[in-house]
């Protein structure tokens, strides 16, 4: 149902003059599927409150209800004389729909409410679809979508992620919306956090790791009120600079169940590395921070260790974010392991002092698709120094690409061996003591792959070409022959 949904809605999008690119169908898609889940999400908390003879305090009034504005029914069929359509239907949105829902961040009585992440949003996007029949049948498609289970938010949220996914680079540099779900399961798998502990991401773009994190933490377990309570309220923050990305993330946290998401719009690494407090530490740190961009002077003199790369920037915030045991897996370039400026050799030092950097993944290229650099995954604890590095090498028998994607089973090895941290082919250890104590550089050849050797002769090696290019004209020939 969900699946071919959001293609028929692509396929209108496509003949909308107002949506030029993926961006813009994940983000028009993205706010109307947001109104029809408030809407269903309403309706069930005011059926349950009647049978509980609860009082209920309906957040959206009745003229901007879904079931008024969009989809007005009778006897449950579409009231087709009551609902708006063409040039009525855009001035509804533009004039009424939207300065409506972007009053609530005003009206919210605190920030981390429900209410105030409709204002907030509704603040932050505009309507870009132009024609309203366009509009009307967008409409029509998301009024067939259903939120009220736990499994048709399941189904419903796995399906926005790969709209996200979707969406590419368009626009944007790589792997700055979306890093993989593979990849962001198995480093949730090895970071292994727990219910009671903070989690965040302060570069959190479309939310996949914290929305993975607490699919994690509910799978297959019997919460207690007061655990849910807690997943809801205590357990995942997030920070986001990018309007759209920010409303994406947003969206995304809200239909894989999270009500009112503790994610803020704001630049992470504009706040002074030495203003954080114990108070605003956190228990682990799941990211993949934008790698290549750059940030203003004045941004970059908030941090101990100025660098004009943002990601290493990210990279101090998160180590001073955490608390001491607290646990990192984070996403960056591979070329931090080795760039011998003095930014990233102070950088390095400063992680292998401070925190106990147990585990390197070096990801194969073609990993974050359209992105064009190769990356590691560095796992790090904070508190106590690092003794010993085990590093995997993620070796694949195939080319990564959009029709060749990374899979969960490419990591299944490396989440196998890393809890003995065995050696193996692809994995090996490197002691703190055998790194060198003026660049710390981080990148170490394996020791344990095999490398054959051609013992052949250049005499050999000429013969072994001139049969095979005897082959060939043969081969050509007949073909030839054929024709």
């Amino acid at each position: 149902m969900y699946e071919n949904a959001f293609k028929k809605i692509d396929d209108i999008l496509r003949n909308e003059e107002g949506c030029s690119t993926q961006l813009d169908y994940i983000e028009q898609t993205s706010w109307l599927i947001f109104l029809k889940y408030i809407n269903d999400y309403e309706n069930e908390s005011k059926k349950s409150s009647i049978l509980k003879n609860k009082p209920f305090n309906q957040l959206i009034k009745d003229e901007f209800k879904w079931d008024i504005w969009a989809a007005p029914k009778t006897e449950g069929e579409l009231d087709h004389n009551a609902l708006l359509s063409g040039d009525d239907l855009i001035s509804f949105v533009r004039n009424e729909l939207f300065p409506y829902l972007s009053s609530f961040r005003k009206s919210a009585s605190s920030p981390d409410t429900f209410e105030y992440k409709i204002g907030e949003i509704f603040t932050e996007l505009r309507n870009k679809i132009e024609s309203g029949y366009n509009m009307r049948d967008v409409i029509d498609v998301v009024d067939t979508l259903q939120f009220l289970s736990d499994k048709n938010k399941h189904e419903m949220s796995t399906l926005y992620e790969e709209s996200i996914n979707n969406m590419g680079n368009a626009g944007r540099n790589g792997g700055e919306y979306y890093t993989p779900r593979p990849l962001i399961k198995t480093i949730i798998k090895i970071i292994n956090p727990k219910i009671g502990e903070k989690i965040y991401d302060g570069a959190v773009g479309s939310a996949g790791f914290l929305a993975e994190a607490y699919t994690y933490l509910r799978e297959g377990k019997e919460l207690s009120s007061k655990d849910y309570k807690k997943l809801q309220q205590e357990t995942f923050y997030g920070k986001e600079k990018k309007g759209l990305a920010y409303i994406i993330g947003t969206m995304n946290m809200i239909l894989h169940g999270i009500e009112a998401p503790n994610i803020l719009k704001t630049n992470t690494l504009e706040q002074n590395i030495n203003d954080i407090q114990d108070k605003d530490r956190v228990d682990v740190v799941i990211t993949n921070p934008p790698f290549g961009s750059k940030e203003r002077r004045e941004t970059r003199q908030n941090f101990t260790i100025e660098s004009s790369e943002t990601a290493y920037l990210f990279l101090q915030h998160f180590i001073k974010i955490l608390k001491s045991g607290g646990r990192c897996g984070i996403v960056i370039k591979n070329t931090f392991l080795s760039n011998t400026d003095n930014a990233s050799i102070d950088l390095r030092k400063q992680l292998l002092d401070e925190c106990n950097l147990y585990s390197v993944l070096d990801m194969p290229g073609g990993t974050f698709l359209g992105a064009g650099v190769k990356t590691v995954v560095l796992f790090f604890k904070k508190g106590e120094p690092t003794k010993n590095i085990w590093h995997y090498q993620l070796n694949l028998d195939r080319n990564l690409g959009k029709t060749n994607p990374l899979n969960e089973k490419d990591l299944e090895q490396f989440i196998t061996l890393f809890k003995n941290k065995e050696e193996s082919e692809n994995g090996w250890t490197v002691n703190i003591d055998d790194i060198n104590k003026e660049t710390f550089d981080l990148t170490v050849k394996n020791p344990n792959k095999v490398v054959e050797v051609d013992n052949r002769t250049p005499e050999e090696i000429i013969k072994e070409i001139e049969k095979l290019d005897q082959e060939a004209t043969k081969a050509l020939k007949a073909i030839k022959e054929l024709l």
